[in-house]
Formats: structure tokens, C-alpha cells, sequence
């Protein structure tokens, strides 16, 4: 993983304003603190609960939400109304790793609002994952593609990206926005510095005492009937197994197994070699990430079949990752060789449906909004400067969104397929 909003209320064109403005439970709770006359309460828990009805109404036109698609999602991105300054759309021009081949390629940072670190340009514009009017757009559109579970991407708090700020703190934010769209959120657990098997622990526990019991907090029931929270892990090959070992294995002294922390460990398959790796680490289950197909054993979509007979023989979950294509060259200038072209959304539906082909437990998407690498199904809209973009046209900006709630539909008959 390489890892603006326009001030006007809402550019994305199929955007619904169901409510400018709104405040959360929260803050109406804080403002009859504030004023104590009773019938000005009421009149905020009125107001409240009308603007909660007419959500509840728009949203029983949307197709549900299906809970074994999740969705690869990113909080790193600021500007200067929200953060003080650009953050991510800022990104620089990564240099190649052998300084020969560099010198041939730009480097420097990008320039918004006009140049940003991405090859599409969002409908929402450079904006702020602080934003709350932009997380409610999100949160619209992923129930316009009928996505139940939201996969944040998360560095514990006071750490970051190499590029980015702490983003920790926008999490009860996006748990409050999802809780209200029927969307659940799991976490992403990246490579911040220093992880090891003990830290891993101590952030598990953080997050399940901080936000376990929030209800839009995503619990999987397990086949011997627990209900536990599910973790992704991000590059987990950079610890090796017997690390892993000691946090997932019941036999080991400091397990997290049968405590209250105990959860479902997701595990990145890279290479073929890793599928070993993985199972003597302790694992639950296997995703592939990259919707480059071909670039890695784990994301060749041809290899689903067996690394799902593998899964199916290790009682191990199975989630491969599809994306829409593939571009990282704003960033990575040198990186053509794995771009993968979107076809007008041939890409992606291709890629549904090889991951529909092996059974899968879950589908996870890549992305929705990691906008340096091209793989976003977040709404993207035509721009013209100075910098040259990508775009959706011939087809609409929420074109990935709706091609998402076709093969929902199809993931979630198939499902009941499989378990008649």
C-alpha cells in the first residue's frame, strides 16, 4: 500500500443531501446539557429523530448491505480547512530503488488542490477523512454499492504513515456515521514501527476496550459459535511465524487465545510459501490485498482455487481481494509495469467474478478510496488542468459503486447456494 473536499455541500454528483449539517447523538446530548429549558430539548430530540426518520426512509431504497463484502478504507487524507494543511494529496514522487533508473523520473512532492498524488481526481475533491460531512457522503455511497463492512486502515494512536498524521481519533466519528448507514467497521492493522507480537496484543486490546462494544463494531461468528471481532494484517510476513506463534497459538504462555481479546487474525498472502507460514503462525484466515492480478502468488487470480483448497484442508478462512485496476504512477513514476487497465469496469467485474468462482468465506475489495494507487470504486469525476487525469467517462462517476451492488446481489445469493 503506498501508501478537498470543494466547499460546496456535496460535488458528488448521485451524493444525497439528506441532512446538511446534522448533528450526532452526541452533540445533541451536549446542547440540552447546555440549555436546560426543557421544551428547547425536545425540540432538539425532535429535530433529531425527523432527520433520523428521513434517513431511515432514503436509506430502505438502497439495496441492504451485505456484511461478506468488505471494503479496503483510508483516513489519511487532509487539507487545509479541516488539517491546517494538505495531507496525502500532497504525496511525493516516490524514487526507484536503483538510483540509475531515478534519475530518469520526476521526483518532488504534489501540489493540490489542482495536482494531487493521485492519477483519478475525487468527486468530493482533495478532501479531509476529518470531514464529517464528507465521511456521510462515504457512507451513502458504500450503501449504494450494498457494502456491509467498512476495513479501516489503522496505526495505533500517535503513530502514522510515513506520509501521513495519527488518524486514530477520526475513529469514533466514522463508528457514530456507519452505526446510522447499518455499515459495520473492522480494522486494517498496518506496519507502524517497531510491531511485534507483544505491541500487536496491546493494540488489540486497545481497540476492542475503546470501541468493541460500539454496535457498528464488526463481530464475526465463528464455525464453534463465538462472536469475535475480525482483524486484517497488513504485511504480516515482517514478523515471522514463531512471533506470531506466541500471540496466536493456544499452547503459548502470553497467547491472546481465551482472553477477552481473542479475534479472528487475518493474514496477507504474498508469496506461496507464506500459505506454511501462516498456518504455524496461528492464523484464522488469508487475504490477497493487491488488485494488481499477477503481481504477487496470493493476488494471481488463477491461483484462487488452490489457496482456497488450502484454506478449506487448514479450517482457515478464505477473503481474496478484487479490485477495479490498478495506477500508481503519480506516486511510484516508474511503476507502469503494474498497472492494470479498468476497461469501463471489465477489470473489476472479472475480478468478482474469479473470487466468486473459489467460494470464498468474504470478499474484500481494494480499494475504497486509496487514491494513489488507482485502486479506489469511490466516485471520481473528469478534470482538466494542468496535471492530466484519469476518469470513469464514457461511464458515471458512481459507475464502481453500482457494479459493487450487482455482484453483491450475486455474492449473497450464491451464499445461500453454497449452504443449502
Amino acid at each position: 500500500m503506498a501508501r478537498f473536499r470543494q466547499d460546496s455541500a456535496f460535488s458528488s454528483p448521485v451524493a444525497i443531501e439528506l441532512f446538511q449539517g446534522k448533528k450526532n447523538d452526541n452533540q445533541i446530548r451536549r446542547d440540552d446539557k447546555a440549555d436546560s429549558k426543557p421544551d428547547q430539548t425536545q425540540m432538539n430530540e425532535s429535530a433529531h429523530s425527523d432527520k433520523d426518520e428521513e434517513l431511515q426512509a432514503a436509506l430502505r431504497k438502497f439495496p441492504p448491505p451485505n456484511y461478506y463484502l468488505h471494503v479496503f478504507y483510508y483516513t489519511w487524507y487532509g487539507n487545509p480547512k479541516f488539517d491546517s494543511k494538505y495531507i496525502h494529496w500532497d504525496h511525493p514522487q516516490l524514487p526507484h530503488w536503483d538510483s540509475k533508473v531515478a534519475q530518469g523520473y520526476p521526483q518532488g512532492r504534489h501540489i493540490p488542490p489542482d495536482d494531487i498524488g493521485s492519477n483519478f481526481y475525487p468527486a468530493l475533491g482533495p478532501y479531509s477523512s476529518r470531514d464529517p460531512s464528507v465521511i456521510e457522503a462515504h457512507m451513502q455511497q458504500l450503501r449504494t454499492a450494498a457494502i456491509g463492512v467498512l476495513v479501516v486502515s489503522w496505526y495505533p494512536p500517535n503513530e502514522k504513515d510515513d506520509n501521513g498524521e495519527p488518524t486514530d481519533d477520526i475513529v469514533p466519528l466514522l463508528l457514530e456515521t456507519a452505526h446510522k448507514y447499518h455499515i459495520k467497521v473492522a480494522f486494517h492493522i498496518e506496519p507502524y514501527k517497531g510491531r511485534d507480537e507483544a505491541n500487536v496484543y496491546t493494540n488489540v486490546k486497545y481497540i476492542i476496550e475503546k470501541y468493541g462494544e460500539h454496535p457498528a463494531f464488526f463481530k464475526y461468528r465463528t464455525n464453534t459459535g463465538k462472536l469475535l471481532p475480525l482483524f486484517y494484517v497488513y504485511d504480516s510476513y515482517l514478523m515471522n511465524s514463531e512471533q506470531w506463534a506466541k500471540l496466536l497459538k493456544h499452547t503459548e504462555s502470553n497467547s491472546i487465545r481465551d482472553t477477552p481479546y481473542d479475534s479472528v487474525f487475518i493474514a496477507l498472502l504474498v508469496e506461496e510459501k507464506h500459505k506454511r507460514d501462516i498456518l504455524t503462525a496461528g492464523f484464522d484466515g488469508i487475504y490477497t490485498y493487491f488488485a494488481t492480478n499477477g503481481f504477487s502468488y496470493g493476488s494471481t487470480q488463477r491461483n484462487w482455487d488452490s489457496i482456497k483448497a488450502f484454506c478449506e484442508d487448514n479450517d482457515l478462512l478464505f477473503i481474496p481481494s478484487v479490485g477495479p485496476g490498478y495506477i500508481d504512477t503519480s506516486v511510484r513514476p516508474w511503476n507502469f509495469q503494474n498497472t492494470r487497465n479498468r476497461i469501463n469496469g471489465k477489470y473489476y467485474e472479472t475480478s468478482l467474478s474469479a473470487a466468486l468462482e473459489a467460494r470464498p468465506d468474504f470478499i474484500s475489495i481494494t480499494s475504497f478510496n486509496e487514491w494513489h494507487e488507482g485502486t479506489q470504486i469511490e466516485m471520481a469525476i473528469p478534470k482538466t488542468s494542468h496535471t492530466v487525469y484519469l476518469d470513469y467517462l464514457p461511464n458515471k462517476p458512481s459507475i464502481y459503486l453500482e457494479i459493487t451492488r450487482k455482484w453483491a446481489a450475486i455474492f449473497g445469493g450464491e451464499r445461500r447456494k453454497w449452504q443449502e
